[in-house]
């Protein structure tokens, strides 16, 4: 019984197991840029450009259809142009970059459907906002693994500038000037990820494995480094159990992904160790001195 239902949907379909090993890339890869969003106060606007990326992949359908190269270089354009177009709006005006990304987004959104629909059916329209992890071929399987691969290469070459900023940006602008390049590659990696997420889970839930992860890590470790494990075992978890519960239901397999990531959000808001809201109303006992 437990066979049949925990490993057997693996064991039996290689879409699955194609659908299981794209959820563990993507666990590798952008839980840990999510603890980072997290910790620098960026969660919002990973989602901005999470949207940001739609109005790429959407001129890359419109050239290509359904063409993995042409809409990933769309994506990774886009959500190039919009970081970069919000960012130089907030330095010349007086707008702040959230504001500016909020913006970006919901013109990128906005037109990105136009862009679909003008084209394309309401299939191809639900296919580029929910994805369709079960469909994941081959060649989407390593394009997301290898933007995997690198995300943990830069991120490791990044990762002192990077907590020095999370923790005291200003000793970091005082004894280095590794800030600013650290900021734009972590930026690079952020676009990089959503765009895997993208392929994956479509524009609308790309962001999904990205934060909630970090925020579940937040509730059980105080530590980086033990923050960043705890999200990339929790996105595996999420991952692993979102697709069981999509193949014995009706569910769809990337809202069952994030509905299970909801559920260890939820468990780890009353229950974790690091802030949990039992912890807090019910402290452990401890030694007196």
């Amino acid at each position: 019984m437990v066979y049949d239902a925990l490993v057997a949907p693996f064991a039996d379909f290689e879409f699955m197991r194609r659908a299981l090993a794209a959820a563990a890339a993507l666990a590798l890869g952008a839980a840990p840029i999510g603890v980072f969003l997290m910790l620098r106060g960026m969660s919002l606007v990973g989602d901005a450009m999470a949207h940001a990326i739609l109005p790429g992949a959407a001129v890359g359908f419109l050239l290509s259809g359904l063409n993995l190269f042409a809409m990933t270089v769309g994506g990774l354009i886009a959500g190039f142009a919009v970081a970069i177009l919000a960012g130089v709006v907030s330095r010349v005006t007086e707008l702040k970059e959230d504001s500016s990304l909020a913006t970006f987004y919901l013109a990128s959104l906005a037109l990105g459907v136009t862009i679909v629909s003008v084209k394309g059916t309401n299939i191809d329209l639900l296919h580029v906002l929910f994805g369709n992890i079960l469909a994941m071929d081959n060649q989407t399987l390593m394009v997301i693994a290898i933007n995997a691969t690198v995300t943990l290469v830069v991120l490791a070459v990044i990762y002192r500038p990077l907590v020095f900023e999370c923790v005291d940006p200003l000793f970091l602008r005082t004894v280095s000037r590794a800030g600013a390049p650290a900021h734009l590659a972590f930026l690079g990696l952020v676009v990089v990820n959503l765009v895997n997420g993208f392929h994956a889970m479509g524009t609308l839930l790309a962001v999904g494995l990205m934060i909630l992860p970090a925020g579940i890590a937040r509730f059980w470790s105080r530590d980086i480094t033990g923050m960043m494990m705890i999200a990339v075992v929790s996105a595996l978890l999420s991952g692993y159990a979102g697709l069981v519960l999509s193949f014995h239901s009706k569910v769809p397999s990337g809202p069952a992904i994030i509905l299970v990531a909801s559920v260890f959000y939820v468990l780890s808001v009353l229950f974790g160790r690091a802030g949990g809201i039992v912890r807090r109303f019910f402290p452990a006992p401890h030694l007196e001195a």
